[in-house]
């Protein structure tokens, strides 16, 4: 019997209808298991997976196969967005035995769940033998195979453990981390390493804050030329904005085609701050599309945001992206299509697969004559509109709380930055421009503050983040580490944003409970909470990858609560996580980056600024402090004493003028009432 049909998990209800007798992830599977006297199949994957549903339609959906497993093994179906815990056991034992890892992963475990032989994607007549095999050496090798298993739980245990040793994160180690990057920086493609290549949007947000603090132009240069590259490329939408997962090749043409709501939060916030820093129209446009990508494909009316959009449509990587010649001149007519297929480099013999190309943009669009920037956006809409009427890929519409943390933290980012720049041709582009901007800001705006109502009263209960929901009901999985540390910083944005006390109150509880379930010794963290379901080991994995690493996460918010409220303790316990990581950013720097961007705005200060006006979203000392902000700095505006708003309390206008009060680790200067004064404070 299948028992997936009640999943709130897209990626189960997509094997909800298999011939294999799946079951969830539950203790009664594992029961189950030892009453049959038969290992577990543990299969791990993603509902926007290409491979996944490339095994699930070769095997799973096979009657022969799913007679097969349903004969030898109790089969158990995991999401690892809904439990990353599971996962990262399970992955950490897969990269143990084959030196590598990825989804679908394919792990045979014991009654007790420890794994003893793992893998990744199989074709069919492999994963027949697979379970032949395994189904034999359970029956007639079992001391072998329990040996096995123990040696796999040692190396899992090995891996995850905590402590070791601990250093300052001082700006000798950041500097070094930040040269570094630039040994191992793609010099003519943008980017690190080779294929597959992924969006390195971590190390882009600590080599921006890196600039900040040291003036270098190498990490500025690195981090502006891998921007465009990207944004050039075909990992970037070039019609509705938004990244792709990651490009198959070195140099971002042809992209795996899935979209996931990290790395579209992540990549707008390095677009929004290098706009910020640099006044570069390139990185506002991409700023701008990749939040309106956010508010209008992934956005959940009166929810949050949904997880990704597929790989595939109709089961065909690209369906819906890719282009001929043809395909322009059809849309768009002989002139524009020719024109088009120059601008975007679709050919005749194509980027992609069957002689279609993926959209990139040759040319340079925005400092282009006005009437170039015209007709080009006049072909972006009707191509688009075009490509609307195509099949749409799938959208995974779970709504995971760390991803929705970081959507809404880099959204709060963007809309305070549209705030103090406007929307006028002075902030980088024309009049369409600038009316698009203006539309897509207040889009985004309504969108990251659903989100955050959403994490406060449906992802919060009794106290405790849970890791997902779906259509409003939240699911059963504990939060993890990451999701207490993306929200508890996401609902300091919040409280910045909106000047709302009962945000910065809502922070405090999540990192108060942080602090007392996920505490390892010696300032480290677990990544699961001390009472939440114990696994065959407890993972508390450091480094940052796709996402922030809980620790990292943990710490970036305890920064910003501290400089918020004024507590140093919390600004301790952010030194001790990151004490943790420094012999880590020292060695392996490109897998620490949000680590090193919190360590920089921890040698920045952070810069605590509090602008007392009546007109926070229109104040000239708003605009230059957040423009001018220091690495990490926090900003709250509003009239004094506001409650539940710590700087500005006892802070008033001085002879009645809206005034700034700059201070750095809870040092404050004299108070200022002209932007020059404020600008030589930061």
């Amino acid at each position: 019997m299948n028992r997936l049909a009640s999943a709130t998990s897209p990626y189960l209800l997509q094997h909800a209808d298999n011939p294999v007798d799946w079951w969830p992830w539950c203790d009664e599977a594992f029961a189950e298991a030892k009453r049959r006297d038969v290992p577990v199949l543990v299969s791990v994957g993603y509902a926007a997976c290409h491979w996944c549903h490339v095994m699930a339609h070769e095997s799973f959906e096979d009657e022969a196969v799913g007679k097969l497993l349903n004969d030898g093994f109790v089969a158990i179906k995991v999401d690892r967005e809904e439990r990353p815990d599971v996962d990262a056991v399970y992955m950490t034992a897969t990269q143990a035995m084959t030196g590598q890892g990825g989804w679908p992963m394919t792990v045979f475990a014991t009654p007790d769940g420890t794994p003893f032989f793992c893998g990744t994607y199989f074709p069919k007549p492999n994963f027949v033998r697979l379970l032949e095999s395994v189904g034999t050496a359970w029956r007639e090798q079992r001391e072998a195979v329990l040996q096995q298993g123990s040696a796999v739980v040692e190396a899992i245990g090995g891996a995850q453990a905590v402590g070791g040793p601990t250093a300052p994160l001082t700006a000798d180690l950041l500097d070094a981390a930040a040269a570094q990057l630039a040994r191992e920086y793609d010099r003519e493609n943008g980017g690190f390493g080779g294929a597959p290549k992924f969006p390195p949007h971590l190390n882009l947000l600590f080599l921006l804050r890196h600039h900040q603090r040291t003036g270098s132009a190498e990490s500025l240069e690195i981090a502006r030329h891998t921007a465009e590259a990207m944004a050039r490329g075909g990992i970037h939408d070039q019609l509705a904005g938004g990244f792709a997962r990651y490009s198959v090749d070195g140099h971002w043409t042809v992209p795996h085609f899935e979209k996931m709501l990290y790395d579209n939060a992540l990549l707008l916030r390095v677009y929004t701050h290098l706009w910020r820093l640099t006044g570069d129209p390139l990185a506002r446009r991409v700023a701008r599309d990749t939040a309106r990508f956010l508010a209008d494909e992934l956005h959940r009316p009166g929810e949050g945001f949904a997880s990704a959009l597929d790989a595939d449509t109709e089961g065909v990587e690209g369906l819906t992206y890719a282009w001929t010649p043809a395909q322009l001149v059809e849309v768009l007519g002989e002139d524009d299509g020719r024109w088009a297929a120059d601008l975007f480099a679709v050919t005749e013999s194509g980027s992609f697969e069957h002689g279609t190309s993926v959209l990139r943009l040759a040319r340079d669009v925005d400092d282009a004559d006005p009437a170039i920037r015209g007709r080009w956006r006049d072909v972006v809409g009707r191509l688009l509109a075009a490509r609307d009427t195509r099949p749409q890929p799938a959208r995974d519409d779970k709504v995971v709380a760390a991803w929705n943390g970081l959507a809404i933290t880099a959204l709060a980012e963007f809309v305070r930055l549209v705030e103090t720049l406007g929307t006028g041709t002075g902030a980088g582009g024309d009049e369409a421009d600038a009316n698009l901007l203006e539309g897509v800001t207040i889009v985004a705006d309504g969108a990251l503050r659903d989100a955050a109502e959403h994490l406060a009263t449906v992802h919060l209960v009794d106290g405790r983040l849970r890791r997902v929901s779906r259509d409003g009901v939240v699911g059963e999985p504990a939060g993890v580490l990451e999701d207490y540390g993306c929200v508890a910083e996401a609902f300091c944005a919040m409280h910045q944003l909106t000047g709302e006390g009962r945000w910065l109150e809502l922070a405090g509880n999540l990192l108060d409970t942080a602090l007392a379930r996920f505490a390892a010794p010696g300032g480290g963290f677990y990544d699961t909470a001390d009472d939440a379901e114990q696994l065959v080991a407890r993972p508390a994995d450091p480094t940052d990858n796709a996402t922030p690493s809980g620790r990292s996460a943990l710490a970036a918010a305890l920064v910003t609560y501290a400089a918020l409220s004024g507590e140093a303790r919390y600004r301790e316990a952010a030194e001790a996580a990151l004490a943790t990581v420094a012999p880590i950013v020292a060695r392996h720097a490109r897998f620490t980056g949000y680590a090193a961007a919190a360590g920089e705005a921890l040698l920045s200060g952070p810069y605590e600024i509090a602008v007392v006006t009546d007109d926070p979203a229109g104040d000239p000392l708003v605009a230059a402090a957040y423009r001018h902000a220091p690495p990490g700095a926090v900003l709250v505006a509003g009239r004094p004493d506001q409650p539940g708003v710590p700087l500005l309390a006892d802070r008033p206008m001085r002879d009645g003028r809206p005034t700034a009060y700059v201070c750095r680790g809870f040092v404050c200067q004299r108070p200022v009432t002209t932007v020059d004064d404020l600008l030589a404070q930061l």
